[in-house]
């Protein structure tokens, strides 16, 4: 693909108990090659399933977690990941979660952005996290190459552990705004394409359409039904298992604890009121009208 503007550049690494983004310095990208960034949590899973159904014409039981990693993840070290992404034949869906300036961005790999109210984003987290086994923690914190301190447990309490996130620039994970702002910057780049997770909710055909129109794939309408209900929320929850990393070996409860609930707004339940406005007036001063509007509501 030819881009008429200038491509964003990679300006910094970004390194912690989950990231190496050195990994994608060098990488050989190839024509076809589809890239889906999200912060975390914002239905990044959901469009991974997605974006399968679609190169695959509504297959069964596709390996999905297998097929498309986390490639800036520390887990496996880069030594094992780059030649299982390398080795793959069909047409590579590939997972990031760093801002855009921490990541090679290719002109020939198409890119598509989930985006998610971060209150949403965060209960979901927590419930990723407080499930999360030793053994999560141990590939965290003890595999070589740490560089930071490690994360430990959460507090029980969401609405403790939303404060803390929001207050301390995305502690115990990594900062929020600079990763929405990046991506919104570039939402006009012909190969960027930004998907809100409550479209998805709203009109999942719709989107759908719109994202098999993106990557140039034109669904078979005789799969067409088959898709969708592959993509259902009820169908992801039932076969977590081909969709979730390890199977779901890292979180109390297996794959299914993974792929938890899939609404928003469970956080209107337990959050002060006082606080869900700070965060409001925090994307607004970090994002923007346009950029936090959408990230609220999305198209909706």
């Amino acid at each position: 693909m030819s881009l008429a503007v200038e491509l964003p550049r990679k300006t910094r690494e970004l390194h912690n108990h989950h990231f190496d983004s050195t990994v994608w310095n060098g990488f050989p990208f190839r024509d076809d090659d589809i890239v889906i960034a999200t912060y975390a949590k914002s239905g990044t899973t959901w469009m991974q399933q997605i974006v399968s159904q679609l190169i695959f014409d509504g297959a069964e039981g596709l390996p999905v977690a297998e097929m498309s990693p986390w490639l800036d993840l520390r887990v496996p070290p880069k030594e094992v990941k780059l030649p299982a992404v390398a080795a793959q034949t069909h047409r590579r869906f590939l997972k990031t979660h760093l801002p855009v300036d921490a990541l090679v961005f290719s002109p020939k790999a198409r890119y598509i952005y989930i985006g998610r109210d971060g209150r949403d984003v965060m209960w979901s987290m927590h419930n990723h996290h407080i499930t999360a086994n030793a053994g999560w923690y141990d590939a965290l914190n003890n595999t070589p190459g740490l560089v930071g301190p490690p994360i430990g447990p959460p507090p029980a309490d969401p609405a403790e552990y939303f404060t803390t996130w929001l207050r301390q620039d995305g502690f115990p994970l990594w900062p929020f705004w600079e990763n929405v702002r990046s991506w919104w910057a570039i939402r006009d780049l012909p190969n960027v394409h930004l998907v809100h997770f409550a479209d998805l909710k709203r009109d999942l055909a719709g989107e759908i359409r719109k994202i098999a129109g993106f990557l140039g794939i034109r669904p078979d309408a005789a799969h067409w039904e088959d898709i969708l209900r592959h993509c259902s929320f009820d169908y992801m929850k039932t076969n977590a298992t081909a969709s979730v990393p390890l199977g779901g070996a890292f979180w109390d409860g297996g794959a299914q604890t993974f792929i938890h609930k899939g609404v928003n707004g469970r956080w209107t339940e337990s959050l002060d009121p006082a606080v869900s406005r700070e965060y409001e007036a925090r994307a607004l001063a970090e994002l923007g009208p346009e950029a936090a509007g959408w990230l609220a509501n999305g198209s909706g």
